[in-house]
């Protein structure tokens, strides 16, 4: 079974909650570092995803004077 990945603005709608979470300070010291670990996890993934929609930005090329776009394999 394939897992379903969130969307980059699900993503970031998360790690903002993680980052609101840890600036109260009513975490203790381990779970402070839970939310560290999955913001920083979630932080790669959405830099990820980024990566990969600049990538096929730049993949699209000017042919006989119309854009095409080519396949990308990430």
């Amino acid at each position: 079974m394939k897992e379903e990945k969130n969307t980059f603005e699900e993503n970031m709608a998360n790690l903002e909650n993680i980052v609101t979470e840890l600036e109260k300070g009513d975490l203790n010291l381990d779970e402070s570092m839970k939310k560290f670990e999955e913001g920083m996890k979630l932080s790669q993934e959405c830099s990820k995803m980024l990566d990969e929609a600049d990538k096929k930005i730049t993949i699209l090329l000017e042919k006989n004077g119309s854009v095409e776009e080519e396949n990308f394999d990430a």
